[in-house]
């Protein structure tokens, strides 16, 4: 995603929460960079790569600056990879962060996560940047790039947090210096 097509992260819609004692949600996390990894437990690309990207990024970034969010999103084997599995999947793999389970819409664990849904996502990994105002600024499916991500993430915490001002100052600064050719950036 490009600089000049940012949108507003839609909000995490969790029916559940492990490794935290506060529900976060982005509107709370502003003014930090979010790193959102949506993942599933039986996904070999989420377990090799994604997970421990995401825990990496958890023990090497100041969460005071970076905020590192898992989201279990299940689309298939619904039976197999339900709360309590992941409960124990997270201690054997001594996950830190946050992980949120993605919410249904109804009753049953069945069909596609409402917040896998509101982001569009094609599966698992997912690697979603967001801005200290609360901008997506990358959506990426599958692996990123350690270094390209520690780039994009040093990006972001460069910017100034003071409101929506602040991106749209960025973003004509940026078109001027760059000749206007903000579509070879990914952040």
């Amino acid at each position: 995603m490009t600089h000049h097509d940012t949108i507003l992260a839609p909000e995490l819609q969790v029916s559940k929460w492990l490794n935290t004692t506060r529900s976060p949600t982005l509107e709370s996390l502003r003014g930090r960079v979010v790193v959102l990894h949506a993942f599933q437990m039986l996904c070999p690309g989420c377990v090799q790569i994604g997970i421990p990207q995401a825990q990496r990024i958890y023990e090497e970034f100041d969460s005071k600056k970076v905020a590192v969010i898992g989201l279990h999103t299940v689309f298939e084997h619904h039976e197999v990879m339900g709360p309590d599995a992941l409960e124990v999947f997270a201690y054997e793999y001594r996950l830190r962060f946050p992980i949120g389970v993605d919410k249904y819409a109804g009753e049953k664990s069945q069909g596609m996560p409402l917040t896998m849904e509101a982001y569009q996502m094609q599966g698992t990994p997912t690697l979603i940047l967001i801005d200290k105002v609360g901008h997506v600024r990358l959506h990426k499916f599958g692996h990123v790039n350690d270094l390209m991500l520690g780039f994009s993430i040093g990006e972001l915490l460069s910017e100034e947090f003071g409101g929506e001002s602040d991106v749209e100052t960025k973003k004509q600064k940026s078109a001027t210096e760059t000749g206007g050719d903000e579509d070879s950036y990914c952040i």
